[in-house]
């Protein structure tokens, strides 16, 4: 089994539902069951306004329902509503950081994943995005957890054509990144099976 945190980019956004997302289609096509933990708007720092709280709160105050068997991965998604909220690089380490530790005092067995930033291009809150997901990359190779960098990807797969609005992708840009995803996991050797067998 697989614990998804994320933000919309995992939950579903602009008429793509959540089990259709890149993330958690990539997920299933690497041959796991999904728990997915977070919503749209969510980030390490970045709360929603519909009450949904950040990674690290959710996690000390226990709003999520968490697995009571440890799974085999966790992958921890996010960074853009950061950027969007003009949340500083410190803030997004402190999140990041407390996210990170907490999951793994929780499941110190569990392989750990950090996936970063989509970018719409590399203007406006673009630009800023990509930075955050340079960001949570240098942390992430910090702390040896396996990182997957996706500022750019909006622009090596050439997908501007197959964004919903400036942050959200079509179906049918989830499908071209499902692929992708797939494909960097197994280049990791976080499928399902190899994982497992390890």
């Amino acid at each position: 089994m697989a614990l998804l945190i994320g933000d919309s980019q995992s939950a579903g956004a602009a008429n793509v539902p959540g089990n259709r997302t890149w993330t958690q289609s990539a997920l299933r096509a690497a041959g796991y069951n999904i728990q997915f933990l977070g919503a749209g708007g969510t980030g390490f720092v970045s709360s929603n306004a519909a009450g949904a709280l950040n990674y690290p709160s959710a996690l000390k105050q226990h709003r999520w329902a968490l697995p009571s068997i440890a799974p085999a991965l966790i992958v921890v998604e996010g960074g853009g509503n950061d950027a969007t909220i003009g949340a500083s690089n410190a803030q997004i380490l402190l999140g990041a950081a407390e996210t990170i530790n907490a999951l793994q005092k929780q499941y110190p067995s569990s392989q750990l994943l950090m996936v970063g930033t989509l970018a719409g291009s590399s203007t406006d809150s673009g630009a800023r995005r990509i930075a955050v997901d340079a960001l949570l990359g240098t942390y992430a190779r910090q702390i040896h957890v396996p990182f997957v960098s996706t500022g750019h990807w909006v622009k090596s797969y050439h997908l501007i054509g197959l964004m919903a609005d400036k942050v959200h992708l079509t179906q049918a840009g989830h499908d071209v990144l499902s692929a992708v995803l797939t494909q960097r996991l197994a280049q990791l050797n976080l499928t399902s099976t190899l994982l497992v067998n390890q």
